[in-house]
C-alpha cells in the first residue's frame, strides 16, 4: 500500500464486505437498509473512500455490528492471512498499474478467498527462496516482465529524446562528445562533474561513477573509457529530463532501496541508448545489413562501429528497434560472463520478447550448452580481442531455430572477465523473408540444448555434465506407461 491511510481505507474495505455478505446482503440491499448510495458504498468497500463518523453508525446498525468492529485495523482470523500481504512490498513497491491491473480490482479478488490467494503467495514465496531468489532478482524478473509487455520500446521516451535534442542542437550519434554532455549537465542542471582516483579508496576501484545528489556532484572513475563515459553522463541526463527523483546514485549498481529505483534506473538507460543510437539510423542501416545475401561477421561489426564502439549499447538498443520498428517480435537478448580463471558460465543479463525463450538465466547451478555461439566466442576470446560470428541454433527438443549473432570482449572495466553479448531472432516464415543472408554457406546450423542437465544430444563432443534431469523426466515417462499398461489389463 502506498500509505497509512490506504491501508485504514483497505481493512475497513474489506470488513463491511465481510460484514455485509454474512448476511448474504448484495450492495443494492445495503444501500436500501442505510441509505446510502450503491456507487458510494462500493467505493467504500475497494479502499477508494472512508466514511465519516455518522455514516460508519449507520452501517454498523443496519449490520447489527458494533462501531469497532468495523473501525478496528484488527482483522479476524478469517481475514488474518490478508494482513501480510496488504503490508507487504509486493503492494508498498511494485506499481501494479504497470501492468494494467487496478489495485483495487486485485484486493478485490484476494478478500474473496484470503486463505487460498495467501497459501498461493506463500507457496510462490517458498519457491522463490528454494531458488535463492531474493529480493532483489524478483523486482529485477519483474521489470524484465514489463518490458517485454511493452516490446522493450517506450515511444514516449523516444519523443522525450527527439526534443530534447532538438532544444539542445545536439547531434546523437558515436562522435558525441562527453564534453557537451557534460556542458550541459553543468549549465542547464547545475551539476559539478569530476574524476576522481576511486582506487585509492579500496574497493570502490570498480565504481564507474558516484553522484552526491545534496551537492549535485557527479563522481567519475578516472579508468573510464571514452564510451562509458559517454553513457554515464547521457544516463544523468535521463534522469534529469525524466524528472526521475527516486534513483541509484552509483554505478554500477550496489544496493536499491525500492523497486522504483530500478525502474527509474531502466528509463534513464533507456533515454541514454536513444541519445547515442538515433532510432531512423539504426532502422535503415539495420535493413541493409539484412539484405546481405552472405553472412560475414566483418558486416555485422561494421554496423556496430558504424553507431558505437559499445557492443553491449548497440545490441541491448536492437532489442528497441527490430520488434517495434521492424517487425521482428520473437527474439532474445543475452549477455553472459565468464570470469578469469573460471570455466563457470553465468547470465549476467537478459530479456525475452513475445515468447519465453530458452536459454534463461537460473539458479539451479547447471551448466549451459557449450555449443551456444556466445560460449564458443568466450573460449576462443584472445587478449584484447572483440569477436563477433553467428549461427542458427536449433533447440531438437522444442523443434525451433534461432539465427544467433554474438559479440564477445575482455570486459574493458573489470578483473579479467570476458562477455558476450548476443541476439537471438526467431526464424519463422517472417523473419526468414526479412533475414536474406539465412541461407549463407557460412552460417551453420548447430543443435544445441539449454543445460547439460536437459539435454538430449547423445554425441555431444563438450557435454559437461550428465543429463540428469532429462533422465528423470524419461524415467517418469516410462513408470507412467507401465501404469497405464497394469490399469488397462486389469480394466479388461
Amino acid at each position: 500500500m502506498n500509505s497509512e491511510s490506504d491501508f485504514i481505507k483497505t481493512v475497513f474495505g474489506l470488513k463491511l464486505k465481510q460484514q455485509r455478505q454474512k448476511k448474504n446482503w448484495s450492495l443494492q440491499d445495503l444501500a436500501v437498509k442505510t441509505g446510502l448510495s450503491k456507487s458510494y458504498l462500493n467505493e467504500i468497500e475497494n479502499g477508494k473512500k472512508y466514511p465519516k463518523h455518522d455514516k460508519i453508525i449507520q452501517l454498523s446498525e443496519a449490520l447489527s455490528c458494533t462501531f469497532d468492529d468495523l473501525v478496528s485495523t484488527k482483522l479476524d482470523k478469517s481475514l488474518a492471512p490478508f494482513n501480510e500481504i496488504l503490508q507487504s512490498d509486493f503492494f508498498k513497491e511494485v506499481p501494479l498499474e504497470l501492468f494494467g491491473i487496478n489495485k483495487n480490482n486485485l484486493i478485490s479478488i484476494i478478500s474473496d478467498a484470503p486463505k487460498k490467494v495467501t497459501a498461493f503467495i506463500n507457496a510462490l514465496i517458498e519457491i522463490s527462496q528454494n531458488y535463492n531468489l531474493g529480493k532483489e532478482r524478483f523486482y529485477f524478473a519483474v521489470l524484465r516482465s514489463f518490458q517485454e509487455l511493452y516490446d522493450n520500446y517506450f515511444p514516449e521516451i523516444e519523443e522525450k529524446v527527439s526534443l530534447f535534442t532538438q532544444e539542445n542542437n545536439v547531434k546523437p550519434g558515436k562522435n558525441l562528445k562527453s564534453e557537451i554532455l557534460e556542458k550541459i549537465l553543468a549549465e542547464k542542471f547545475s551539476y559539478t562533474i569530476r574524476s576522481e582516483d576511486f582506487e585509492k579508496y579500496g574497493t570502490l576501484d570498480n565504481l564507474r561513477s558516484l553522484f552526491i545528489p545534496e551537492k549535485k556532484l557527479l563522481l567519475l572513475n578516472q579508468k573510464l573509457e571514452k564510451d562509458q563515459k559517454t553513457f554515464i553522463l547521457a544516463k544523468e541526463i535521463g534522469f534529469n529530463v525524466l524528472e526521475l527523483k527516486i534513483r541509484p546514485n552509483t554505478y554500477s549498481w550496489l544496493d536499491f532501496g525500492s523497486f522504483e529505483e530500478i525502474l527509474n534506473n531502466f528509463y534513464a538507460s533507456y533515454f541514454a541508448g536513444a541519445l547515442l543510437i538515433s532510432k531512423e539510423p539504426v532502422i535503415e542501416k539495420t535493413s541493409e545489413f539484412f539484405q546481405y545475401n552472405t553472412w560475414e561477421s566483418k558486416n555485422f561489426e561494421n554496423l556496430i562501429n558504424s553507431f558505437t564502439r559499445s557492443p553491449e549499447t548497440f545490441y541491448y538498443r536492437l532489442t528497441n528497434i527490430l520488434s517495434a520498428e521492424m517487425g521482428i517480435k520473437d527474439l532474445f537478448y543475452l549477455c553472459l560472463v565468464k570470469k578469469k580463471n573460471s570455466d563457470k558460465i553465468q547470465i549476467l543479463k537478459e530479456l525475452h520478447l513475445n515468447h519465453q525463450q530458452a536459454p534463461h538465466a537460473n539458479a539451479t547451478n547447471e551448466h549451459y550448452c557449450r555449443r551456444w555461439i556466445a560460449v564458443k566466442n568466450l573460449d576462443h576470446l584472445k587478449e584484447n580481442e572483440t569477436l563477433t560470428d553467428a549461427q542458427i541454433s536449433h533447440y531438437k527438443d522444442q523443434g525451433i531455430s534461432y539465427l544467433v549473432i554474438s559479440t564477445s570482449q575482455k570486459n574493458p572495466f573489470s578483473d579479467g572477465s570476458n562477455r558476450s553479448y548476443c541476439l537471438g531472432i526467431l526464424l519463422n516464415s517472417q523473419t526468414i523473408k526479412k533475414i536474406s543472408f539465412i541461407k549463407s554457406p557460412s552460417l551453420k546450423t548447430i543443435n544445441v540444448g539449454v543445460t547439460c542437465e536437459s539435454c538430449s544430444i547423445a554425441d555431444c563432443e563438450v557435454r559437461q555434465a550428465p543429463p540428469v534431469r532429462l533422465e528423470k523426466e524419461h524415467f517418469n515417462l516410462s513408470m507412467k506407461s507401465s501404469v497405464e499398461k497394469i490399469r488397462k489389463r486389469f480394466e479388461n
